[in-house]
């Protein structure tokens, strides 16, 4: 398994994630973009996560080839995120951003399913590759906090810029691997009973879309990031408006994943001992505890970093969980196409609502009731999770 090179892809990955999420808001606040303007245009970000990576994963679940249209998005992300510097209003920001983050937002899934066909029968070493995804998010935001409160938020697009650029240079230097040879030991990772190869293979996506909990579980996903919508477009607005600076935002950010990273190295023996069902309930009823603290208490210093300590939970533990569910509902050469749904679901339609949503709030109504909203659609989340989520088994 090539895990410096897979490590190195989810570095800088979620490096330019932790360039955009934290200072995306501030740094369009400081161009002159109303909070509604900014809830669109992030909304746009979450929203490009539907259409790229389904488009995507089909074509690579039809060709059998992944880390090439993983390096042509590497490439056109780069390409037309330059636009960003150019861009003098909101048609064009919008046009330019929903360009961009297509390309960007269409290689996560299949790397994901990359990652796991590498992996092979150990998917539960999961973890310990996608820890350095969250590791690039910790250096990279206290860095960008840094160094805005030194050259103000202009620094922000140069900064996502360069973590392009290193995704690029990662991703040129991983190989390929079919899912099906990926199967030669006749077992599928995550199912407990040995099967013929290429036996998944003959469930289409169709079938397994009629499957009731496969779709109680996409909606859970879908409403644990739509409540994620205030927290990722005007969490840094928030907090900067209760006198924190750009350096303690950043540090903020940094320890909720951090508290991520800890949490991974044990994921491995949480998806074991506990099982996925359970730390997706648990997750949800954290992710409600979470942005009530945020609401109502945003300047209490030690409620603040309780609530970021969460992080581990409200997305470590949920994703890592759900990647595993995912991978479990949507076998063989369904993978491309699973990963894809998931991923467009959840943070694209789910993401794209919340920050929508968020942006009409916040102004009319204020922070406290965004976050209070955003607590509200996580315990509806927990309530569907609890009907029809894996209740016979565990993975």
């Amino acid at each position: 398994m090539p895990y410096f090179r897979l490590s190195g892809f989810y570095f800088f990955h979620f490096g330019s994630l932790a360039a955009l999420a934290p200072f995306w808001g501030p740094y369009l606040l400081e161009r002159g973009f109303a909070a509604t303007a900014i809830g669109a245009l992030m909304a746009i970000l979450m929203g490009s996560k539907v259409v790229a990576p389904n488009l995507f994963g089909l074509i690579a679940d039809h060709s059998g080839r992944r880390m090439p249209l993983v390096q042509v998005g590497s490439l056109l992300a780069p390409l037309f995120f330059t636009g960003v510097f150019v861009a003098d209003s909101f048609w064009l920001m919008a046009v330019v951003m929903a360009i961009f983050t297509s390309f960007w937002n269409a290689t996560l899934p299949l790397m994901e399913s990359v990652t796991f066909n590498h992996l092979g029968t150990q998917v539960s070493r999961y973890a310990s590759v996608r820890v350095w995804g969250s590791i690039g998010f910790i250096l990279v935001v206290a860095a960008v906090g840094w160094w805005q409160e030194q050259g103000g938020t202009a620094v922000v697009p140069l900064a996502v810029l360069m973590m392009y650029l290193g995704m690029l240079t990662a991703s040129l230097t991983i190989p390929d691997c079919d899912p099906l040879r990926a199967r030669l030991a006749g077992r599928i990772p995550g199912n407990r009973q040995p099967v013929a190869a290429g036996q998944a293979d003959e469930r289409s996506l169709r079938v397994i879309l009629r499957r009731p909990e496969v779709l109680l579980f996409l909606l859970t996903c879908l409403l644990m990031q739509s409540s994620h919508g205030a927290y990722y477009v005007f969490y840094s607005i928030h907090l900067e408006a209760q006198g924190f600076s750009s350096g303690a935002v950043g540090q903020l950010w940094a320890l909720g994943v951090a508290c991520e990273v800890l949490l991974f190295l044990r994921m491995r023996w949480l998806l074991e001992r506990v099982g996925a069902r359970r730390l997706v309930l648990a997750s949800l009823a954290l992710a409600l505890l979470r942005w009530v603290l945020i609401g109502l208490w945003a300047d209490q210093l030690a409620l603040v970093i309780a609530a970021q300590v969460l992080h581990a939970f409200t997305f470590g533990a949920f994703h890592a969980s759900a990647i595993h569910l995912t991978h479990h509902y949507f076998p063989g050469r369904t993978q491309g196409r699973g990963q894809a749904l998931y991923n467009s679901l959840s943070f694209g339609v789910g993401g794209a609502s919340g920050s929508l949503l968020s942006g009409l709030l916040w102004d009319s109504v204020g922070a406290t009731a965004s976050f209070l909203v955003a607590a509200s659609i996580a315990g509806l989340g927990l309530l569907i999770a609890f009907i029809g989520v894996d209740r016979q088994r565990h993975y």
